[in-house]
């Protein structure tokens, strides 16, 4: 099962919405909602790591110096 970011993202944007308020409790939860958007932001932008493909190396020179 795969997860999806977006619409999690979505939901933790929505959260941060409804916390307009001036109290610490509000402010601390939009600190933490906004670490936990940026983290799932960037989980749903990754891309896969790209593989290195080596060439096998020449056992002699073809042209010599």
């Amino acid at each position: 099962m795969t997860s999806d970011f977006s619409a999690a993202r979505i939901h933790l944007e929505r959260a941060y919405h409804y916390l307009r308020g001036n109290d610490e409790t509000s402010r601390a939860a939009c600190e933490a909602l906004d670490l936990l958007i940026e983290m799932v932001a960037e989980a749903q932008y990754r891309r896969p790591e790209a593989g290195v493909l080596e060439f096998p190396q020449a056992a002699t020179a073809r042209h010599p110096v």
